[in-house]
């Protein structure tokens, strides 16, 4: 067994559906990998860079990324399903998109009559954090001439 099947799902769409050779994911208390014949597991996602290695079969190995935030892994006979709130992939996300949605999160604030202002506050430091993993990604990206 050298391969396992990983499967990554939004609300939205299903971003991938192949056999690779080794998983790092983005579990809520750190990253862990996944090769083939991984033991059954569930855990909860937090926000992170998902990165899968493909077989290099016919000279299409390699690696590909997302920018997950929350959602459930799950391992199970041999397949990885990962179904993330959101997911991005790393190809498609810009290092000016990235900035400005940094921008979009620095500029905002919580009113102080917010019904709720620590979950509010919440949303926006996540909002915060995922734009500065999108920039790093986007940075990582341009790097490896991507």
């Amino acid at each position: 067994m050298k391969t396992f099947r990983c499967q990554l799902v939004t609300p939205n769409s299903k971003l991938l559906d192949e056999e690779v050779t080794y998983a790092n994911v983005p579990a809520w208390d750190g990253l862990f990998g996944v090769m083939p014949g991984r033991a059954p597991l569930l855990a909860q996602l937090g926000l992170g860079q998902l990165t899968v290695t493909f077989p290099d079969a016919a000279g299409k190995g390699g690696d590909r990324s997302y920018v997950i935030d929350g959602g459930f892994v799950k391992m199970s006979d041999n397949t990885l399903t990962v179904l993330a709130e959101a997911a991005f992939p790393a190809e498609e996300i810009t290092e000016t998109d990235a900035k400005a949605e940094i921008e979009d999160a620095e500029s905002r604030s919580i009113p102080a009559a917010a019904p709720a202002p620590a979950a509010a506050q919440d949303r926006l430091q996540q909002d915060r954090r995922r734009a500065a993993l999108k920039l790093r990604v986007a940075q990582d990206g341009r790097v490896k001439g991507i």
